[in-house]
């Protein structure tokens, strides 16, 4: 009796094992040589900074012609070299890019709510109390984006802030899409000029300087020494441009609040 079962059982995987292999040649999807030959050449990190949920996908567009060779951020330059020599089509441009903090308000600048208990993640505290900071537009400061770059690019600082390793940073985005105060943008690594650490665009100036000693005033200071007259202050918040800025640094020097930072 055992002995019946057993073969049986045998017979019965034998059968579905031919059937498996029947069905499998039948249905199945025939992929593009090429496909492989991309994915083969991109970094592999599936850090979804292309706009795509990983490599595979990724991948698969650039075949099908749906996203341009260079995409791969983290693989920067020498990927993209890769990748159209495969397509047959030219590289093109591929400027770096690299995470900016535009907030400088560390825990001893910026004033405190008060004892925050709930769970410590950035999101979670955005969502309860708008943040663990008087200044509704500062960093909250429990590193969600360190925990989702992955690139270790991103570490906490005592004072409250993170900082960016821009040699690790590729500017996948990452850090843009976990920061519920939208506090990082991305930038050209090679900018030259000042930049603003401060996304507080209220007009509310005794406010701002209550909730913060080292948020930007308003005061148009460095606007009016800027000797270019490349710098416009009507959002509320310094912008430079980049395409008239020499970086002379009298911006950053008048600034009294030390809001502006000299790049390059």
């Amino acid at each position: 009796m055992i002995l019946h079962t057993v073969f049986t059982a045998i017979g019965i995987g034998f059968v579905l094992g031919i059937l498996l292999g029947f069905f499998k040649k039948i249905f199945a999807v025939k992929v593009d040589p090429k496909v492989q030959e991309v994915r083969d050449a991109l970094s592999g990190a599936n850090c979804g900074g292309c706009g795509y949920a990983g490599c595979d996908a990724f991948a698969e567009a650039v075949v099908k012609g749906e996203t341009p060779a260079n995409g791969c951020v983290a693989g920067g330059a020498a990927c993209a070299e890769k990748v159209s020599a495969i397509m047959g089509v030219s590289a093109g441009g591929t400027e770096k890019k690299v995470a900016f903090l535009a907030c400088h308000g560390t825990k001893d600048c910026a004033a405190s709510k008060g004892e925050y208990e709930g769970v410590k993640s950035c999101a979670a505290a955005q969502l309860t109390m708008n943040g663990t900071k008087k200044c509704s537009f500062g960093c909250i400061g429990f590193g969600d984006c360190a925990e989702n770059c992955p690139f270790g690019a991103i570490t906490m600082e005592s004072d409250g802030l993170p900082v960016v390793d821009e040699e690790k940073c590729v500017g996948c985005g990452k850090c843009v899409k976990s920061c519920p105060k939208h506090l990082f943008i991305l930038i050209n690594a090679d900018t030259k000029g000042a930049i603003a650490r401060c996304s507080n665009h209220s007009d509310n100036k005794p406010q701002i300087k209550k909730d913060c000693s080292v948020g930007c005033f308003k005061c148009g200071i460095c606007a009016k020494k800027c000797p270019l007259g490349c710098i416009d202050v009507s959002s509320g918040i310094p912008q430079i441009d980049y395409n008239q800025c020499v970086s002379c640094g009298e911006c950053v020097s008048a600034c009294p609040d030390k809001v502006l930072v000299l790049r390059g």
